[in-house]
């Protein structure tokens, strides 16, 4: 497939310019990140401790082997090029689990008991809401490699705290696939979402831009995240007659599919989309499986930039068995980020790190390796970390300003390959 890489703006629902969104939350005084306390930050005990909250089971572990392998890669080239403040990073593995497992507290205190400064994860916005108010509270940084949920730049979490992501909001893939249902000449769209904090948020974001660009949402159905959607809301879908079906799910898309097969209005029969949450390989080498050709034509976003050859090349030599290369780059990216930050805090404390970690990604001296970055700080020269998910650029919540969303299309075989890159800004 061709692969291209584009901008777009959301106003025109085009694919030429650039696509600036209204940020959602932040203070009033606009202070970054770096000014969240006036306190002293507390003395770290000299060693780096990463946290990984991350995916082992339930509805996202197909996303926990890329993201662990970007933390475990970014540590290996952290200490193959002299650690921090003179010491090797550690690491301490968690489950994040899902929200119907419900054990991503205890699996916290585990990552808090062991010390840890900074904890990436949780992969899950849902999850991640049940865990962010113990982590901040801890004096520990929360950096997520994948939560995409606005709530994160609402209300309390809109003030500069300790809590970070290299996702972008859905404010943007929102935006990217509406773009995307527009260009393919989609008017009377049905969308199905789980109902949590991520399927709501996506499903309002895409309606909002597709009804602003002037095609009809027949039909916006929320269903039970632990159950699945049941049968009248399966009819509910197939009654919109709609010329395309927005499916906002995780691994539950492998009983849906089946059910919307039933009903008429599968990927044969309508124009099918998929977002982060479910594109994923349902190919019978796959983690999770549909009969070949189930999914023939259907499209998906997913936020970040493409994957290089040679990251995937060094990724391997952490996970030899990797396939699926989702949010590695942003799990990467948020552990180099931490310890940057470490080094120009010259502390590793979370609070001392937090305060830090916004400049590390913008307005300074352009460098994209950590070794050369940690040359750079030494040098006492401020610097402008663009990783291998992008620019990052994080602003005063803690999210990327500047960002990319793939758009990616199955074959007959239920894989998936990138068709293009999107790029915007928030």
């Amino acid at each position: 497939m061709k692969r291209s890489t584009q901008t777009i703006r959301l106003a025109a629902v085009a694919a030429a310019g650039a696509l600036v969104l209204a940020a959602c939350g932040g203070s009033s005084d606009g202070g970054d990140k770096d000014k969240a306390s006036d306190a002293p930050a507390a003395k770290g005990d000299g060693t780096l401790t990463v946290g990984q909250l991350l995916p082992q089971t339930g509805s996202l572990a197909f996303l926990g082997p890329p993201e662990f392998a970007g933390v475990d890669l970014a540590i290996k080239d952290i200490n193959a090029a002299g650690g921090v403040l003179g010491k090797d990073v550690k690491s301490v593995r968690a489950d994040s689990g899902d929200t119907d497992s419900g054990i991503a507290p205890a699996e916290t205190d585990k990552l808090l008991k062991a010390k840890s400064d900074v904890i990436i994860g949780a992969a899950s916005s849902g999850v991640s809401l049940t865990v962010i108010d113990k982590i901040m509270s801890a004096g520990t940084v929360m950096f997520s490699p994948a939560n995409t949920s606005t709530s994160f730049d609402e209300g309390d979490y809109s003030k500069p705290d300790l809590y970070f992501r290299t996702a972008p909001s859905d404010i943007l893939q929102g935006a990217v696939l509406a773009n995307l249902l527009v260009e393919d000449g989609r008017e009377n769209i049905a969308i199905l979402a789980r109902q949590d904090a991520y399927g709501e948020t996506l499903a309002k974001e895409v309606k909002k831009n597709v009804e602003a660009a002037g095609s009809k949402v027949a039909a916006s159905v929320l269903y039970d995240e632990k159950n699945g959607p049941g049968d009248s809301q399966i009819t509910e879908i197939a009654d919109a007659k709609a010329d395309a079906v927005v499916l906002i799910a995780f691994d539950e898309t492998t009983t849906i599919v089946p059910k919307l097969i039933q009903a008429g209005v599968g990927p044969k029969d309508v124009a099918t989309y998929f977002v982060d949450g479910n594109t994923s390989d349902y190919s019978t080498t796959g983690t999770k499986q549909l009969p070949p050709g189930s999914l023939t034509g259907t499209k998906g976003t997913i936020p970040g930039a493409a994957a290089g050859d040679d990251f995937k090349k060094r990724l391997a030599t952490v996970n030899a068995k990797l396939k699926d290369y989702s949010y590695s780059a942003e799990s990467y990216d948020a552990t180099v980020v931490s310890a940057l930050a470490a080094i120009k805090a010259k502390d590793d404390s979370g609070e001392a790190i937090a305060k830090e970690i916004p400049g590390i990604t913008k307005d300074g001296d352009k460098c994209k390796t950590f070794e050369e970055c940690a040359a750079l700080l030494k040098d006492g020269k401020d610097i402008d970390y663009d990783g291998v998910s992008g620019p990052i650029e994080l602003g005063e919540t803690g999210s990327p300003t500047a960002a990319s969303i793939g758009i990616y299309q199955y074959d007959s075989k239920n894989k998936i390959a990138p068709v293009k890159y999107i790029s915007g800004t928030i």
